[in-house]
Order: structure tokens, then sequence, then C-alpha cells
């Protein structure tokens, strides 16, 4: 052991702590997922924000206010699935609380309501542009599908939806670690 900036004690080269200094398996886990739950949740604002972007022109429309620059860009009206998606934004505070206390009810609850908010709209949205998609996919042509400002609307919203069902497939994912690692650290005390 040696005091700050004094002499070392004799007998240790300094490496000595390295048997000691071992952290268990599912704490490790549980600190690695964590951190990329919350990335995984910072993605899911970001897009919640693209979406709220895309919904501001009808949100001021129902609440009687007039931007021109909004209007002039004619953004196609909202269908309800993405007024749904919105909510898993919400669906996120249980996996927030559940990492700051390791609680297995709250990311259960993520896990399930993630499904039903986060990839129930989606799925939704993959069915309603598919006829849209695969026109512009197999022949590449724009006629009979519906545009804005020039693109595509179905391959717009295909590329959103590729990115929210990797966010939701990795925040699953990183969520069943965590409840992996908290379930098997809870079995350990028990024995």
């Amino acid at each position: 052991m040696a005091s700050r900036g004094g002499p070392m004690v004799t007998g240790t080269d300094g490496h000595d702590y390295m048997h000691r200094q071992r952290v268990a398996e599912q704490y490790q886990i549980s600190a690695q997922n964590k951190s990329r739950l919350k990335y995984c949740i910072f993605f899911h604002y970001l897009l919640f924000f693209a979406m709220l972007t895309k919904l501001s022109a009808d949100i001021l429309d129902r609440l009687d206010i007039f931007v021109l620059e909004i209007e002039e860009l004619e953004v196609p009206k909202p269908l309800v699935w993405e007024y749904v998606w919105c909510l898993s934004i919400l669906v996120t505070f249980f996996a927030l609380s559940a990492i700051k206390r390791n609680r297995i009810n709250a990311m259960k609850r993520f896990m399930y309501l993630t499904g039903i908010f986060g990839f129930g709209p989606i799925l939704y949205g993959t069915i309603y542009y598919f006829s849209d998609m695969w026109t512009y996919v197999s022949t590449g042509s724009v006629e009979n599908i519906t545009l804005w400002q020039g693109y595509p609307y179905g391959v717009l919203w295909y590329a959103f939806i590729l990115l929210a069902v990797q966010v939701h497939c990795f925040s699953l994912y990183f969520s069943n670690n965590l409840l992996s690692a908290w379930m098997s650290r809870g079995m350990k005390k028990a024995r």
C-alpha cells in the first residue's frame, strides 16, 4: 500500500490488488446494458421529435393557429397510428425508473408497453404504406403513389419505420439483458 506521494510498502510492486478487484459478472452486464438502453431511449426521443415535427401542422390546425411557413409545406394529414406511436415516449419513463433502482416490474411494463405502443403502430404503418412502397420499388415509377415534396411518401415512412424498429428492438434486447442480470442476482441471494 502506498500513501499519496509517499513511499511504497516494501515487498509489493503495486500489482497485488489484481486478485481483489473483480466485479461480479451480473453487475458488469447490468451497468453496460443500462448505458446502452439509455442510448436507445435517447434515439427514441430523437424519433419522437421528428414525428412531433411532422405532426406539428395538424396540431397547430387543431389549435386554430396559422403559421404560413408550415402551411406552405403541405404536410399530409396524419393517421391515428402516428399519434398512438407518440404515446410510446411515455413508456420510456418506466425504463428510466427501472434503471435507477433495478426494478424488475417496471422493466417488464416497459417491455410489454413497447410492444403495444411501439411495435403495434409501426406494424400498422408498415402494412398501410406497403402498396406504395411495393409499387415504387418494383416499378421505380411515382405514378399512382402519394408524393410529398417530390418524394414517395411511403418510402419516407419506411425509412422512419426502419429506424424505429431498430430502436425498439435494441431497447427490448437490452431490457431483456437487464432483467436476466437482475434476476440472476436475486437468485444468488436466495441461495
